[in-house]
């Protein structure tokens, strides 16, 4: 008889399930322990199957540990109730029939705590009864329900493992500390607010387009409450999908412990796991009012979704995604927008051409950019703050200048890890000069079993990019795909200004510092996009192909203009493919479209 064994993710719901092959004896049954509403639990058992989504359903009593005194080989009040397979994983072609069934062979039984609760899945929440509740152990725990830990988990779960995930607040939220879903809330806030910003900039062409359209107003506030009911339903789809998967949800701040085996402390309660992935993000970056006095008279882009009301006069610091997007969004909205950067150029990790093409079209579309400016001081009078600037322009005397009235200023510098409270000393992790944790190609951290993704790993701050190398973390782990690991090389990138931005691949800068100037060759063009053709407002498109050695393969596209951001995704596959400039040169062009211009260049 082959057994396929694992424990049911309701917590203190085991269940043993087994396929028997014609001619083989039952095994033996394991040790047996009453429990409630049960008349015995065996690690021979098998109760209650039916098919399901993915594969199987287990309808379980619902069990609660017995009294230490009825459980043979307990201490006191250390009991701990976990099934964990022995076996190896199932085959592909089994594996993909039913993927919960994800591991072969006999079952043991380890002693330990199991979860009471009111059924098979649901949110645990520790407290309030004065007493300890009892301690639990997963297949896999995911510290953190932002898109990287969700994909994760959801993903180990579809494999068969039991999972659960560690959050303290509410379900698919906005930024990093607003709940499961993280990023991906935060990208949609995001997008909505953009989309805002462009209605408003058609609205100037109508008249051109032959509309009438006097007497139109934007209302803030009615844009936020859609925006929050939106996310709030997300809210509730990605806790939908986690029950649906069966991942209990530990509601909690996550801490290890100085156990001798990886241990989270959530609530004063214990909780192991095999595997433990940490996927708690970035924060963002905020100067402390000792580095720069006033500075937490500020905000940053989680406060800006609180804002109630689109500010008159807004100051935004940093040369970044986040800061070019947001000024963007508020200048076309109709503030007063200024953009203060360190040096000349936003985007500066950008290639050079759409570093500087952003720069210009941010001043075009009104935005006040302040270049080498550094905030000094910020102080609050009646009016507003008052944001105290050095500007150190090269080959001129430094000046002190002062913005006054400014009723939001924002603070886009950079983000740190989300590593604060989880006591990663207690591991001794491997971290960089910048607090984020070291990982291989693999996420494996510094530590055995202990794995990170997404932000506070510091690399590719982008939600794709959590949720692949969450998703094939999961595969690695739970399906036997050793090689399983994501590919940062060719990551699309698409920047929501105004035009938007889309760019995959080396820069110009960085092809020729690999493969020497001489092996480079560039494509490039400019124009303005046809939509532009009878308004009086305009915005350029610009767009560069990096090619190397003699075939020519496509080894970077960058690009601004209308429609960049839509049109990225398919030349990404290309270049992913590994194109070279002859394909680009055989692919038919659509016309008349902005997108032709990259299969025509000269």
């Amino acid at each position: 008889m082959a057994f396929i064994a694992r424990a049911s993710r309701g917590l203190g719901s085991p269940a043993l399930l087994y396929k028997q092959s014609r001619g083989s004896k039952p095994p033996s049954p394991g040790p047996s322990y009453p429990l409630p509403g049960t008349s015995s639990y065996t690690t021979s058992a098998c109760c209650f199957i039916k098919p399901c989504w993915g594969g199987i359903s287990r309808t379980v009593p619902s069990c609660r540990p017995p009294p230490a005194s009825s459980v043979p080989g307990t201490l006191g009040s250390a009991r701990f109730y976990s099934l964990r397979s022995a076996g190896r994983p199932l085959s592909p072609g089994l594996a993909r029939r039913s993927p919960a069934w994800s591991r072969v062979g006999s079952a043991s039984l380890t002693m330990s705590h199991a979860m009471p609760g009111p059924g098979v899945t649901g949110d645990v929440q520790s407290g309030g009864s004065g007493r300890r509740r009892p301690h639990c152990s997963f297949d896999y725990l995911v510290i953190g329900g932002g898109s990287g830990g969700l994909a994760g988990a959801r993903r180990a779960a579809e494999l068969g493992a039991r999972a659960a995930v560690v959050e303290s607040n509410k379900l698919g939220g906005t930024c990093r500390r607003a709940g499961v879903g993280g990023e991906c809330g935060m990208c949609t806030k995001k997008e909505i607010m953009w989309n805002a910003a462009i209605h408003s900039e058609y609205i100037h062409d109508h008249e051109d387009y032959g509309f009438t359209t006097s007497d139109v107003k934007f209302t803030w506030k009615v844009i936020k409450e859609k925006r929050d009911a939106y996310v709030s339903r997300l809210n509730d789809i990605y806790q939908s999908n986690l029950h649906k998967a069966q991942i209990q949800i530990i509601r909690g701040h996550a801490s290890f412990t100085s156990d001798p085996e990886p241990t989270l402390e959530v609530n004063g309660e214990k909780y192991t796991a095999p595997h433990i992935l940490i996927a708690t993000g970035g924060k963002p970056t905020i100067p402390s009012d000792e580095e720069v006095p006033g500075a937490s008279l500020g905000i940053t882009s989680d406060g800006f979704f609180e804002l109630t009301e689109l500010p008159k006069r807004s100051v935004i610091i940093g040369a970044g995604y986040i800061a070019v997007e947001i000024a963007g969004i508020l200048s076309a909205l109709g503030s007063r927008a200024a953009l203060l950067i360190r040096q000349d150029k936003v985007l500066r990790t950008f290639d050079s051409m759409i570093s500087t093409n952003c720069t210009e079209e941010l001043e075009n579309a009104g935005v006040d950019v302040w270049k080498y400016a550094e905030v000094k001081a910020v102080n609050k009078t009646p009016t507003g703050l008052e944001i105290n600037v050095l500007c150190s322009v090269p080959g001129r005397k430094p000046t002190v200048r002062t913005i006054q009235d400014v009723d939001c200023l924002l603070w886009a510098i950079g983000r740190d890890p989300n590593t604060e409270g989880l006591n990663l000393e207690n591991l001794g992790l491997e971290l960089d000069e910048k607090g984020h944790i070291v990982v291989d190609e693999y996420q494996n951290t510094s530590r055995k079993g202990i794995y990170a993704v997404g932000d506070v790993c510091g690399r590719a701050l982008l939600t794709p990019v959590a949720i692949a190398a969450g998703r094939r973390l999961s595969h690695r782990l739970f399906e036997g795909q050793e090689d399983s690991k994501l590919d940062y090389n060719n990551i699309p990138t698409v920047v929501f200004s105004h035009p938007p931005i889309g760019t995959v691949g080396l820069t110009e800068e960085e092809a020729v510092a690999t493969k020497g100037r001489e092996n480079v060759k560039i494509y490039t063009t400019s124009f303005t996009p046809m939509y532009h053709a009878i308004t009086t407002r305009k915005t350029k498109c610009v767009m560069k192909l990096v090619c190397v050695d003699k075939e020519e393969k496509v080894v970077g596209l960058h690009m601004q203009g209308l429609g960049c951001d839509e049109m990225l995704q398919g030349f990404s596959v290309a270049i992913k493919m590994g194109a070279t400039k002859k394909d680009f040169d055989n692919t038919v062009a659509i016309h008349p479209t902005s997108s032709e211009e990259l299969v025509t260049l000269r």
